[in-house]
C-alpha cells in the first residue's frame, strides 16, 4: 500500500516531524529551506509523482547553501529522497555538509555499478572518520528512493528504503557552523545525475518506523 506521507500536501508531512527536525523541499532555485541558493550550472526545476523537485545533468550542476543543517547536533537522522540515473558518473556526492575551515565533513554518496548503486555514507569529525558502503548491496537506478543515516552517539547507520546497508562504532563529534552542496562535492567535483525531491535533518537517531518513505 503506498505510504501516506509523500501523498499528502507537503504542510501535513511536516507535520510528521519532530520539533527537532528540519525539511528541505527541492522545489525552487530561490530559497529552499529558508535558505538562500547559489545555482552552479542550469540545474531544472521538474514536476515528478512526488510533486516537484530538481534535477542535475551530472556535468554542471549544483546547489551551494551558507548553512550546515547539523551544526552542533550530538545525534542525528539525515534522510534524502532522491532519484539516481542510472548513466551518471562512476562515483557521485549528491550532498554534502561540511564545517567551515576545516575538512570534517557528512557526506551521502552514490556508486553506480552496471547501472545499478550502491549507498556510500562519509563522516569525518575532530573524533573519528567512518565511511559505510558495500558495493555488493546494488539498488535499481531511475526510480524514487529513500536514504538514511543515523547516529546515536555511538553507531554509525544507513539505510535504503528503511533497511540497514552497514553499520559502524565510532565516536562523532559535533560540528561547527559550515556550508553545503547538492549535487555536487562542496570543492565542484564528482558531480550527481538525477533528482532530488527533499532531505529531512533531525537531532536525534530515529527508529526506521518513523522515516519518511517513498510510494512504491
Amino acid at each position: 500500500m503506498p505510504s501516506l506521507r509523500l501523498l499528502l500536501p507537503l504542510c501535513t508531512v511536516l507535520a510528521f516531524a519532530a520539533d527537532d527536525s528540519v525539511t528541505w523541499t527541492f522545489d525552487n532555485l530561490e530559497k529552499i529551506g529558508g535558505h538562500s541558493v547559489t545555482v552552479l550550472g542550469t540545474p531544472k526545476v521538474i514536476d515528478t509523482p512526488l510533486g516537484k523537485a530538481i534535477q542535475f545533468n551530472g556535468s554542471t550542476d549544483a546547489l551551494f547553501f551558507d548553512v550546515h543543517p547539523l551544526a552542533g547536533a550530538e545525534k542525528f537522522t539525515w534522510e534524502v529522497i532522491f532519484r539516481p540515473d542510472s548513466d551518471g558518473p562512476p562515483a557521485q556526492r549528491f550532498f554534502h555538509m561540511q564545517e567551515n575551515g576545516s575538512q570534517f565533513r557528512y557526506l551521502f554518496e552514490t556508486r553506480i555499478i552496471n547501472k545499478q548503486w550502491a549507498l556510500d555514507s562519509f563522516a569525518n569529525t575532530t573524533s573519528g572518520s567512518r565511511a559505510l558502503m558495500d558495493v555488493e548491496l546494488l539498488h535499481p537506478a531511475d526510480q524514487w528512493v529513500h536514504v538514511a543515516v543515523t547516529y546515536d552517539g555511538e553507531t554509525y547507520k544507513n539505510y535504503v528504503n528503511g533497511r540497514t546497508q552497514v553499520h559502524s562504532v565510532v565516536k562523532l563529534a559535533p560540528m561547527g557552523q559550515g556550508r553545503t552542496s547538492v549535487g555536487v562535492r562542496i570543492n565542484k567535483v564528482d558531480y550527481f545525475k538525477g533528482a532530488i525531491r527533499l532531505s529531512r535533518f533531525t537531532r536525534r537517531a530515529l527508529p526506521r518506523e518513523e522515516f519518511l518513505t517513498v510510494p512504491q
